[in-house]
């Protein structure tokens, strides 16, 4: 407790200072696209009922209600037909009874980009000019969990870097820390984290030839110059209770999840130049701890027709799982039943269970 109130302190001397320098709304998106195919199925509303190796990514405190000693898991995801790539792997470890660590990374890529900046040369258009390269997010997170001396009571925390590469034109260092509590009692569950707490500083820089340099400015693009990128902080609180049924043979598991940021007004239910509450809902059937179907939905944002009659649109998600003795299968289908622009995405989760 003392630890979270030197961060409190902390964030109150520094958000002064924060206001002086310039931040990015929308910095490290990637990090927002949830983790595991049991998680993005419910929506991504787990903060309170996650209790697996993914939860370094949801909420770290939960690492210590991991039932095995090490955990594996390993996510892929394709989105856009396939053009982005999206992938996840983490790995726990159960230190005793009352504590535990985690140590795991996200990717997200976009490969084979065409550069097209000598495509023109001397008024002709020449295709053997082009040349391709990569535009790459990494996020490498550590993290820790460990019972209080309040019953049901759990805190954790997470440490991030972060690495992006744009070819061989720009690449940027950040670094990151993430705070979580969880809190069980009479079988309700309520859950927190406030991610990048001290906010997320990525230092950018940019290297370009002098050839690129007359290139950019000949099409009247200006040069970047080295910049440190700031993301604000952002809170996710949730409540979940697991009822079971018919000789406890079923599980019934709902969850509601609420996003809040207060960087700039964004398109969501609740929305203001200083307030923003986005909230999602997920739900999961389970029986004999065997099988599962579940289904979610999140993003919830106000959109606009051709004539301008004005409507709510978001994003279901579905999908099933599948445990077999100390491996488990989980599939979840992103965006079903609403693909417009975005399209479907197929999620793939493996996780391993060990206890020798």
């Amino acid at each position: 407790m003392i630890l979270i109130k030197r961060v409190l302190v902390f964030i109150s001397i520094c958000s002064p200072l924060l206001g002086l320098t310039q931040t990015a709304k929308y910095s490290n998106e990637f990090l927002a696209l949830g983790v595991g195919a049991r998680n993005l199925a419910m929506g991504d509303a787990v903060v309170s009922s996650t209790e697996d190796v993914t939860s370094l990514y949801y909420n770290p405190a939960a690492l210590c209600k991991v039932k095995d000693k090490i955990q594996i898991v390993g996510m892929h995801n394709e989105q856009f037909a396939g053009i982005s790539k999206h992938d996840f792997g983490a790995i726990s470890l159960k230190l005793n009874e009352k504590s535990a660590i985690g140590l795991g990374f996200v990717r997200l890529g976009v490969d084979n980009i065409p550069n097209t900046l000598y495509l023109i040369n001397n008024g002709q258009i020449d295709y053997s000019k082009i040349t391709n390269f990569s535009a790459v997010d990494y996020a490498f997170i550590g993290s820790y969990s460990t019972q209080t001396k309040i019953p049901g009571l759990l805190i954790g925390g997470n440490v991030k870097v972060i690495r992006r590469v744009i070819g061989d034109f720009a690449s940027a260092w950040g670094f990151g820390m993430d705070v979580s509590a969880m809190y069980e009692k009479n079988n309700w569950r309520f859950g927190g984290i406030v991610r990048d707490v001290t906010s997320t500083f990525n230092a950018w820089s940019y290297n370009f030839s002098e050839a690129d340099k007359q290139k950019l400015l000949e099409s009247n693009n200006k040069l970047p110059s080295n910049s440190l990128e700031i993301t604000l902080p952002l809170a996710t609180f949730g409540t979940s209770r697991t009822f079971h049924v018919y000789k406890k043979m079923f599980s019934i598991l709902p969850e509601l999840n609420f996003d809040i940021n207060t960087d700039g007004q964004r398109n969501v239910l609740i929305s203001s130049s200083r307030l923003n509450i986005n909230p999602r809902a997920g739900i999961e059937f389970g029986y004999k701890d065997f099988v599962y179907l579940r289904g979610g939905y999140s993003n919830l944002q106000r959109v606009k027709d051709i004539t301008g009659t004005q409507s709510f649109n978001g994003m279901p998600s579905v999908g099933v799982g599948l445990k077999l003795n100390k491996i488990a299968f989980d599939y979840s289908l992103g965006n079903a039943f609403n693909q417009g622009l975005l399209g479907a995405s197929n999620i793939i989760s493996v996780k391993l269970m060990i206890n020798k």
